[in-house]
């Protein structure tokens, strides 16, 4: 019963996850499944998926939508 209850409270928490920490997720989960993605130190370096996600997290985090 304490895992149905944790499953509807991660649900709730992902609907209220802010843009940001959003971008950033995907941008993570991206980056540690990818074989390029792992070779660089630097982000912006990254598969051009990798760099995508990346720049969507920085806009998020600039707050523009640019």
């Amino acid at each position: 019963m304490t895992s149905a209850r944790g499953t509807r409270a991660q649900s709730a928490v992902r609907k209220a996850e802010l843009p940001m920490l959003r971008a950033y997720r995907l941008w993570f989960e991206h980056a540690r499944k990818c074989t390029d993605c792992k070779r660089v130190t630097k982000a912006q370096d990254g598969c051009e998926s990798g760099q995508e996600l990346w720049g969507a997290y920085r806009r998020a985090y600039d707050g523009g939508t640019t």
